[in-house]
């Protein structure tokens, strides 16, 4: 199991704690220098016994990085690492900034350990509103963290490209494919071509030039180069499926970028996510209004 890899990278004390029947809805474990570690499952947590000090958090971080921080150190600098299997471990703690990027950070105060979920099937009922008349919809889907962006849009990449369309994919911290020599760790589909570990402005322009994809997929933008590049690959006539952070319409409005984005109408339909595997609402720009739903997607 993908998650036995997670549990190598900590220590035995805590894994201990971890309730075997409980695994398949773990969804982080946070850990925090001198304070007790959190075990968050789907609709509960647990404050555990296990309380780390700094050695802990070194050796720990020690593991994540196969014992070589520096071949790590981009990775530690944008603030996650990426796992085995997609799973991801936020960092944070002193940043040391220079010519006003993070070089390093050092006194590592908290480790957040996010499980990825690969839930096949996810998908399958959002997409009467991805596709509408045979036409794939530009689309934005939205949630706050945690409320299972990543693993609809994973599986909505597995069934895109099963369905005939050729996908490409802008996996920029490895957590969609979750590539591993080359080799997606998840199932993406048929058509898919991953483009890994590059920025999605980037990766977006080259799958463009390259790869002649009817989609473009990828996760959580928000900056000036992702609009840039997005505008790039419609005009184009590529289809595109994104997510963002948010919650509500005045919270895309807020990001300039995405704002523009909404201006222009890019995106047909906008997806709201409630909670883990629950859709809330679907803001159609077409049609300037919400139609609201109750629907599990997983």
């Amino acid at each position: 199991m993908k998650t036995e890899y997670v549990f190598r990278m900590l220590p035995r004390n805590i894994v201990n704690l971890i309730e075997k029947e409980k695994v398949e809805k773990l969804q982080e474990i946070r850990i925090r220098v001198n304070r007790n570690a959190i075990l968050k499952y789907n609709d509960e947590e647990t404050i555990t016994d296990y309380i780390p000090n700094e050695n802990n958090m070194i050796e720990i971080l020690h593991r994540l990085c196969e014992n070589s921080i520096y071949s790590f150190q981009s990775q530690i600098c944008n603030g996650f690492i990426t796992l085995y299997g997609g799973h991801r471990v936020g960092i944070t703690g002193h940043f040391v900034m220079s010519n006003g990027k993070i070089s390093n950070i050092n006194y590592i105060s908290a480790l957040n350990f996010r499980m990825a979920k690969e839930i096949v099937g996810a998908s399958n009922k959002i997409l009467k509103y991805v596709i509408e008349d045979g036409e794939i919809q530009n689309t934005l889907i939205v949630s706050k963290p945690g409320c299972g962006k990543t693993t609809l849009l994973r599986d909505l990449t597995r069934n895109l490209s099963n369905m005939g369309y050729n996908v490409s994919l802008i996996d920029e911290r490895s957590e969609i494919a979750a590539m591993y020599n080359g080799v997606p760790q998840n199932d993406v589909g048929l058509r898919c071509d991953v483009l890994d570990n590059v920025t999605k402005s980037l990766g977006m322009k080259i799958a463009v030039r390259t790869m002649s994809p009817d989609i473009i997929i990828s996760d959580e933008i928000g900056t000036k180069e992702d609009v840039e590049a997005i505008n790039y690959g419609v005009l184009s006539g590529v289809c595109g499926i994104f997510t963002a952070h948010g919650n509500t319409i005045m919270d895309i409005k807020s990001n300039e970028n995405l704002k523009q984005l909404y201006e222009q109408k890019l995106f047909s339909k906008i997806i709201f996510l409630e909670k883990m595997g629950k859709i809330r609402n679907i803001y159609s720009l077409e049609d300037n209004l919400y139609k609201m739903v109750d629907e599990n997607f997983s």
